[in-house]
């Protein structure tokens, strides 16, 4: 038995969903970061579900490349975030508006 497209769709609407609320209701730079990589593990499992389902490999050279970008992402807004640290104090959007001194 065989798992329907739209259960995958539906897991991927929720985490996109939760993503998406994480980023829009929290200030902590790292829960914008987290709430960002939901997002695009939504993306990734819609492109392996339409992948299985259309029976290509399209689907998984794109998510593996939405991997490698979000782990290029986690790593550059890291050291942006321990950088912004150091230099105020807080990972706080509203304390860290601008980046002058």
């Amino acid at each position: 038995m065989s798992i329907p497209i739209s259960w995958y769709l539906l897991v991927a609407i929720i985490l996109f969903g939760i993503g998406i609320l994480a980023i829009l209701t929290r200030r902590n730079v790292i829960v914008l970061f987290m709430g960002i990589e939901l997002m695009l593990n939504g993306c990734n499992l819609t492109f392996l579900a339409f992948s299985r389902s259309f029976g290509n490999s399209v689907g998984h050279v794109s998510a593996f490349l939405v991997i490698a970008i979000a782990a290029a992402e986690a790593a550059i807004g890291l050291a942006i975030t321990l950088a912004v640290f150091r230099h105020k104090g807080s990972v706080d959007v509203n304390e860290v508006r601008s980046l002058r001194g």
